[in-house]
């Protein structure tokens, strides 16, 4: 189960058993294994809050009170002032602190009537994986190729596998990439190894050299996006290079969404990117803003992973909703179905990864406005979903194998039955691609990208 929870307050997520759809079994060689993405990313159970820190400064204030300082000279302290950014963001958590508590309580209340977040503690039984990613200087380096010719129709798409099960030469960085089959697939890229979910697509490519996905000839019914914003944060931990602002407006969704497609934008808790997505951004695409809706941590107890005051850090995060209007004449998407209305302040609750800048899925939450058969694309991707298509210079990075754990199956004839049942009765796994009565083919995983 993914969606543990639903209610008018929006839903609890667990994360886990969303990231492993369409992983659960692939071959190497002639023995089926089973693939899931490690939980030991998901045991978060300690809030970050310092009841310890705080006595520690109340005791001295009250010390300070009782002893006069001897000094000759007398310090004084110093008065801080809130700047325009802060006094701003303190007035939003005002507005919305109700709602983020209140509903918060209620959804992790019934998270737990379903035995979910029991406070488990399971500590990691290995180290994690080193998440630096050579994706994007790959990227770099890959901008030295030329582009394919765009008129070539077979140029729009390459097939990871072939009918054999297998492929050598496919190019990541100027064409995309699909894995249509029913099965996961892995890929050697540069000596590391990536496994790719099942009906997937995906291109590996930065910003300038986005072209590829337009000459892909598809208009998306969902784009979702989870833009690296410049923030003092990422300046100094150097994880991953950051954007400014001002060029997102460059992103060709106009030329990439179909009518009235539900364009969904991760925004962090400035209030200066929340103004810009609202007020510049989507009116720039022509997207009309429908709802905002907030994601909200908590560790395995419950409880929320910030306190959800702290002047620092809150325990949740936004996204802005919107939908694209154009007078253009697109053509219609076979997917397209009636707009549904989008209910505003949802929360979306769950146990978060504690890889950074990992997000949950939001294919379950997002199919009521937009049919389980839209096209969907998400942009700046650091992963691959089955059913969507997936752009960014970091595409691949948590598809690294270190990230999944690999056990042999039971046996071939449970594997296959098993997979057989994922591709028939459960069209919310295999996100449409199923049908009743269908049997998955025999089962790959080995192929090499040169």
């Amino acid at each position: 189960m993914s969606v543990v929870v639903q209610s008018h307050l929006g839903s609890f997520l667990d994360a886990p058993s969303l990231m492993d759809r369409g992983y659960r079994f692939t071959q190497t060689g002639k023995s089926h294994v089973k693939c899931s993405f490690k939980k030991q990313f998901f045991h978060v159970f300690k809030s970050h809050y310092s009841h310890s820190a705080s006595a520690t400064i109340d005791e001295r204030n009250a010390d300070m009170l009782q002893k006069p300082d001897k000094s000759s000279k007398k310090r004084k302290r110093k008065h801080v002032q809130l700047n325009q950014g802060e006094i701003d963001s303190q007035v939003f958590h005002e507005k919305i602190r109700s709602i983020v508590l209140e509903g918060t309580k209620s959804l992790v209340g019934s998270a737990q009537t379903f035995g979910y977040l029991n406070g488990e503690t399971v500590t990691m039984k290995e180290p994690p994986p080193s998440e630096e990613c050579n994706l994007a200087a790959l990227c770099e380096m890959a901008k030295e190729l030329p582009l394919v010719d765009d008129d070539e129709h077979e140029a729009r798409a390459q097939i990871l596998v072939t009918e054999d099960g297998f492929t050598s030469h496919v190019d990541l960085f100027s064409r995309v990439t699909e894995n249509k089959e029913d099965w996961a697939a892995a890929v050697t890229l540069m000596g590391e190894e990536y496994v790719i979910p099942p009906h997937t697509a995906f291109l590996l490519s930065d910003f300038t050299r986005i072209q590829p996905l337009l000459c892909y000839g598809r208009r998306f019914d969902l784009i979702v996006m989870d833009p690296p914003w410049e923030n003092k944060s990422v300046k100094r931990s150097r994880r991953y290079s950051s954007l400014p602002s001002s060029q997102l407006k460059r992103l060709p969704v106009p030329l990439l969404a179909s009518p009235n497609c539900l364009v969904v934008t991760w925004v962090t808790n400035r209030p200066s990117h929340l103004r810009f997505v609202r007020d510049e951004l989507y009116p720039h695409w022509g997207v009309q803003v429908v709802a905002e809706w907030f994601w909200v941590k908590v560790t395995t107890s419950g409880e929320f992973v910030f306190p959800l005051d702290s002047q620092h850090k809150k325990p949740y995060e936004m996204l802005v909703l919107g939908r694209y209007r154009s007078s253009a004449n697109i053509p219609t998407s076979p997917s397209e179905i009636p707009e549904v209305p989008v209910e505003d302040k949802l929360l979306i609750v769950s146990v978060p990864s504690a890889l950074h800048s990992q997000k949950p899925s939001l294919s379950e939450v997002l199919k009521p406005y937009v049919g389980a058969e839209a096209q969907r694309l998400e942009l700046f991707a650091r992963n691959l979903q089955p059913g969507w298509t997936s752009w960014g210079n970091e595409v691949l990075k948590f598809q690294h194998t270190s990230y999944f754990t690999v056990t042999p199956a039971d046996d071939q004839v449970k594997a296959k039955d098993e997979v057989a049942d994922d591709c028939t009765d459960k069209p919310d796994v295999t996100q449409g691609f199923g049908s009743p009565g269908k049997t998955c083919p025999p089962h790959h995983c080995t192929s090499t990208v040169n």
